[in-house]
């Protein structure tokens, strides 16, 4: 079943009361950041956390630069989605501290794409020569793969679309702040709507 609320009011009281009332497993939010944790705390308010209804959200709902903030009414809540900025690899670990020092904030998603967006012209550049005419630059990047600090990545040839793992994570207390533990991995996940 979907309810829809309006995301300009940030009362979802009625809401959450409907789903209360049909005692479902699980309740999936796709929701702004921002609203997400209005969304958090007004789920807990209503003791809705304890009455064995899962709160699962997409990723972008517990974006790593706000999960802090949202504070621990998050502890618990399972998403998906393509980066954690506790993903377990070296290369993540030197990327979010080089991102923390250069940005005074933590590593996100955002950061994450930029850093990838650059590693991929770079590495096209260098298979080009240099050349940077555009017909080219995109050629060989059709297939192209690394390894990121999300994990390995590439580029699917025939559709030109990215290639990632898709991790499934637990807002859990991280060395010291809040932050989404990865738990499973769906790897080489490729646009599914292609």
């Amino acid at each position: 079943m979907t309810i829809r609320g309006p995301l300009a009011n940030p009362d979802f009281a009625p809401f959450l009361q409907r789903v209360s009332d049909m005692k479902p497993d699980g309740l999936f939010i796709f929701v702004p950041s921002g609203i997400g944790s209005t969304l958090m705390r007004q789920f807990t308010e209503r003791g809705m956390d304890k009455s064995g209804i899962k709160l699962i959200g997409s990723g972008d709902v517990l974006d790593d630069q706000l999960i802090d903030q949202i504070g621990e009414v998050s502890l618990g809540l399972i998403s998906a989605y393509h980066y954690s900025d506790a993903h377990p690899s070296a290369l993540n670990q030197n990327f979010k501290a080089g991102f923390e020092k250069a940005n005074k904030m933590r590593a996100n998603m955002m950061g994450v794409g930029a850093y990838d967006g650059m590693a991929l012209i770079y590495q096209a550049l260098a298979k080009t020569g240099g050349d940077t005419d555009g017909t080219k630059l995109l050629e060989v990047m059709k297939g192209m793969a690394w390894e990121s600090p999300r994990g390995p990545i590439s580029i699917d040839p025939a559709t030109r679309d990215i290639v990632q793992n898709i991790y499934l994570r637990k807002v859990e207390k991280h060395d010291g702040h809040l932050a989404n533990v990865e738990f499973f991995t769906y790897p080489n996940v490729k646009d599914p709507s292609k």
